[in-house]
């Protein structure tokens, strides 16, 4: 269970690595979903996006740590 990465010499917290990772995800499927036009059947699209984010880093976070 690794719990911190170092980056020439500089020690970051594994869960910023994985945020930033889930960031380009999420950023993927939102042109993904937007492009087929889902989030104009949504009642509102900016809560979706975070719960997909949510969503995403939580999957990458306990993928890591279990």
């Amino acid at each position: 269970m690794p719990r911190e990465i170092s980056i020439f010499g500089i020690l970051l917290p594994t869960i910023l690595p994985l945020f930033l990772l889930s960031l380009a995800l999420q950023g993927v499927l939102d042109r993904i979903l937007g492009h087929l036009g889902a989030y104009r059947r949504m009642w509102h699209p900016a809560l979706v996006r975070l719960c997909l984010l949510v969503c995403i880093f939580a999957a990458l976070t306990l993928g890591l740590y279990q």
